[in-house]
C-alpha cells in the first residue's frame, strides 16, 4: 500500500524538528518539598539524566534536625507514568553515599550516580527530549530505617533544556497587535470608511478580529483543568490582549493601594510571589500538580545550565528550595504571567487608563498635526471631518476600545469581586462595569430606536447606512454588517458579557467551565453560519472560520480536565497541537489581514460608497432643478421688462405677440 505523501512530509518535518532540536541531557529544573514537617530538608537539587549512559546523578544538599539511619527511594515518572523506581540504603556496599550514612544533624550534601537499567530508560518517551516543557519528574524520598517514616521528600520537574516560556512569543504577538492596529487605521483612512479612528472595525480580519483571537488563546489556559506545561506557558503569552501586563513596579504599587484599602498583603505580593514555587493543579481539590520555580532573584523563568560544584556551598548552578504556592485556573494564570492574584483587576484598570491616555494623546497629538498642515497648506479632504470632529472621534475610539475589551473585563470584574480584598479595588470593579456595560447599552438602544423610527418612516433601517450623520455617529458598531443585520452587534456584546462572567463565575470547576465556554462558542458559530452578517462574502468565510477555530480549540481543551482522566502523553500532545494550531491561525489571520487592507485601500466600503453614490445623485437633482428654476424665473422676467419697455399699437398686438412667440 502506497503511503499518502502528505504522511511523509509530516514525518520528515518530524525528522528534521528532532535532529535540529534533539539532546541526550534531562535535567532538574525546579523541586519544591512533598510531605509536611520533614526531618530532612533539601536546601539544593540537582539531577541529570543521560540517556546515552543511563545514568541519574543526584546531587543534594539540606539540613537536619537530627541524626539518622535512613533509606531512600527514587521514582522517575513520564506524563503520569511511573517509569522507574529504585530503593537504595545509602550505607550499603553497592550504593554507598558516605555524606547519608547516617544523615548528620544540622548541614549535609551528598552525591551519587545510579544507572538506570536498558529496560526502563527505553520507556522514557523519545518526545521527552524535544517538545518543550515536558512533564517529566522526579521524586526522592528519604525513609527512617528505624519505623519507616517518611522523614524528608522532594518532587521535581526534569528539563531538557527547551521552553515556550520565552518573551519572544510576547513580543511578537503583541507586534501582530499593534500592526493590525496601524494596518486597520490605514486601510480605514485610505477607503474613507472607518475615518482612522483608533481600533475602529474595517473590513474583517481587522483589529478587533486579532485581538478576539488573541483573547480566546487566553481564555484556554484560563481554566480550571490540568494543562501541560507547554500549553499553559503559550496560553500566558497571551495575556496582555486581556489587560494583563507584568510589570514590577506596577505591581508594587498596586500591593501598596491594596494595603491602604484593606487589603491582605502578608502573602499576596509580588515579592512573595518572586520567591515561591507555584504548585499547578486542574482544580482546587486536586493533588495531581505539576511544578514550576521561580527564582529568588529574578521573575523570568528561564532555562539554565547547572553544572555540579560543591554540594555544600551553594554553586550558582544549583537549585534552591522556596515557597510552596498552589495555584489553579484564574488564579494560576495571573500568578504564572507574573501578577499577584488579587491584582488582577487593578492591572487590567491601570493598563486600561494608559491605553486610553495614549489613544487620546495621540489622536491630540495627529490633530496638530493636521492644524498645522492646514495653516502651511490645503490638507487632503478625506481628513478635513477627523480634523472638525476632534472630540467625537476620541469618543468614538474609547467606545470602540471598551467595545473590544468588554468581555475581559467584566471576568475580571467578577474576579474581582469574588476575590474581595481591597474595598476599593471592588469598588472600582462595580463602578467601571457598570459605566462601561451602561455606555454600550445606552449605544444599543440609541441605535434601536434610531433604526426603529427609520422603519416606521421610510419602511425600513437602510438609513443607518445612508445617512452620514447617523453613520458618522453609530457605524463603529455596524459598519460592516448588512443592512438587515444592522442589529448584530448586539448579539457580540451579549457572548462578550456570556463569556467573561462565566469564565469568572465557574472558577475553580473545571469540566463545567469548559462545556460552559464550549458551548458559547458552539453557538457563536451556529448564528454566525446561519446569519452569516457581514457585507462582503469574505468576511463571512474569515468570520465562520475564526469562530470555528475558537470552537475547536476549547473542544481541544476537554481533554484536559481531570475528570475525563486523559492520560498525560495525550494530554501532552495535544498542548503540542494546540499549539500549533494556533500560530497557525494566527499566520492564516495575518495574511488575510494584509491581503483585506490591500484591497480596502483600492476599494471603498460598499455602505460607504452607496451612500456617496446617492448624495452624488441628490447634488445633481437638486443641481437640474435649480437651473431648471432660474432659467423660467429669467425668461417671465425678461417678457414683462421687454413688453413695459416698447408700447405696442393695439392693432398689430397679436402679431407682435404671434412674432415673439
Amino acid at each position: 500500500m502506497r503511503t499518502p505523501r502528505w504522511l511523509l512530509y509530516t514525518a520528515a518535518f518530524q525528522r528534521l524538528i528532532l535532529e535540529v532540536y534533539a539532546t541526550d541531557v534531562l535535567k532538574l529544573s525546579s523541586f519544591s518539598e512533598c510531605v509536611e514537617n520533614p526531618d530532612i530538608f533539601i536546601d539544593r537539587a540537582n539531577i541529570e539524566y543521560d540517556s546515552k549512559t543511563r545514568e541519574i546523578q543526584l546531587d543534594i544538599a539540606g539540613r537536619s534536625s537530627k541524626s539518622e539511619n535512613v533509606t531512600a527511594s527514587l521514582h522517575v515518572a513520564a506524563y503520569g507514568k511511573q517509569l522507574y523506581t529504585n530503593n537504595f540504603n545509602p550505607c550499603d556496599r553497592e550504593s554507598y553515599v558516605a555524606q547519608l550514612c547516617p544523615v548528620p544533624v544540622g548541614n549535609f550534601a551528598a552525591a551519587t550516580t545510579q544507572t538506570i537499567p536498558t529496560e526502563y530508560a527505553d520507556r522514557i518517551p523519545s518526545i521527552a527530549y524535544s517538545i518543550p516543557d515536558i512533564a517529566l519528574q522526579a521524586t526522592i524520598e528519604l525513609k527512617s530505617l528505624d519505623d519507616g517514616r517518611n522523614v524528608g521528600c522532594i518532587s521535581a520537574d526534569l528539563s531538557n533544556g527547551k521552553s515556550i516560556n520565552s518573551r519572544a512569543v510576547t513580543y511578537v504577538a503583541a507586534g501582530i497587535a499593534a500592526a493590525t492596529l496601524l494596518i486597520t487605521g490605514l486601510a480605514s483612512f485610505a477607503s474613507g470608511g472607518g475615518g482612522g479612528e483608533p481600533g475602529k472595525a474595517g473590513p474583517s480580519p481587522n483589529f478587533m478580529d486579532i485581538m478576539s483571537w488573541f483573547q480566546t488563546v487566553a481564555t484556554t489556559g484560563m481554566l480550571s483543568v490540568n494543562y501541560p506545561p507547554l500549553y499553559r506557558s503559550f496560553t500566558e503569552k497571551f495575556a496582555f490582549s486581556t489587560g494583563l501586563i507584568s510589570w514590577t513596579k506596577m505591581q508594587s504599587s498596586i500591593d501598596s493601594f491594596r494595603s491602604r484599602t484593606g487589603g491582605n498583603i502578608t502573602t499576596a505580593n509580588i515579592i512573595y510571589l518572586k520567591n515561591a514555587t507555584l504548585v499547578f493543579s486542574g482544580n482546587n481539590d486536586s493533588t495531581d500538580d505539576v511544578h514550576i520555580s521561580r527564582s529568588l532573584l529574578s521573575t523570568l523563568k528561564v532555562v539554565r545550565d547547572f553544572s555540579f560544584g560543591d554540594a555544600g556551598n551553594g554553586t550558582a548552578g544549583s537549585i534552591t528550595s522556596g515557597i510552596t504556592r498552589r495555584v489553579s485556573g484564574i488564579k494560576a494564570y495571573a500568578e504564572g504571567a507574573g501578577i499577584v492574584q488579587q491584582n488582577t483587576f487593578m492591572t487590567a484598570f491601570l493598563v486600561a487608563c494608559v491605553v486610553s491616555a495614549a489613544i487620546a494623546v495621540g489622536i491630540l497629538l495627529l490633530k496638530a498635526i493636521l492644524e498645522s498642515w492646514a495653516l502651511c497648506g490645503k490638507i487632503p479632504k478625506s481628513l478635513v471631518g477627523f480634523r472638525k470632529h476632534y472630540w467625537g472621534t476620541t469618543f468614538r475610539s474609547i467606545t470602540n476600545l471598551i467595545y473590544i475589551f468588554y468581555g475581559p473585563w467584566v471576568g475580571w470584574s467578577i474576579f474581582q469581586f469574588k476575590t474581595g480584598d481591597s474595598w476599593a479595588a471592588t469598588l472600582l470593579a462595580a463602578a467601571t462595569l457598570i459605566l462601561f456595560s451602561s455606555i454600550l447599552i445606552c449605544f444599543a438602544v440609541v441605535i434601536i430606536r434610531t433604526a426603529q423610527r427609520y422603519i416606521k418612516s421610510q419602511g425600513s433601517a437602510a438609513a443607518l447606512f445612508e445617512e452620514k450623520r447617523t453613520w458618522l455617529k453609530y457605524s463603529l458598531f455596524y459598519n460592516t454588517y448588512r443592512k438587515n443585520y444592522w442589529w448584530f452587534f448586539n448579539v457580540i456584546i451579549a457572548y462578550s458579557f456570556i463569556r467573561g462572567f462565566l469564565l469568572a463565575a465557574l472558577n475553580g470547576k473545571g469540566f463545567a467551565q469548559t462545556i460552559a465556554m464550549l458551548v458559547i462558542e458552539a453557538l457563536m458559530l451556529i448564528i454566525t453560519v446561519l446569519v452569516r452578517p457581514h457585507e462582503r462574502k469574505i468576511e463571512n468565510i474569515v468570520n465562520i472560520t475564526t469562530r470555528f477555530c475558537q470552537t475547536l480549540t476549547f473542544a481541544g481543551v476537554l481533554i484536559f480536565v481531570n475528570e475525563l482522566k486523559v492520560q498525560k502523553s495525550t494530554q501532552t500532545i495535544m498542548g503540542f497541537a494546540l499549539v500549533i494550531f494556533s500560530v497557525v491561525t494566527t499566520a492564516i489571520l495575518v495574511i488575510l489581514l494584509i491581503t483585506s487592507a490591500f484591497i480596502t485601500c483600492c476599494a471603498n466600503n460598499p455602505h460607504r460608497q452607496r451612500r456617496k453614490e446617492a448624495e452624488k445623485r441628490k447634488r445633481e437633482s437638486d443641481a437640474l432643478i435649480s437651473r431648471s428654476h432660474y432659467s423660467s424665473s429669467y425668461t417671465n422676467s425678461d417678457s414683462m421688462i421687454y413688453t413695459r419697455a416698447i408700447k405696442i399699437d393695439p392693432a398689430t398686438e397679436p402679431l407682435y405677440t404671434q412674432h415673439h412667440v
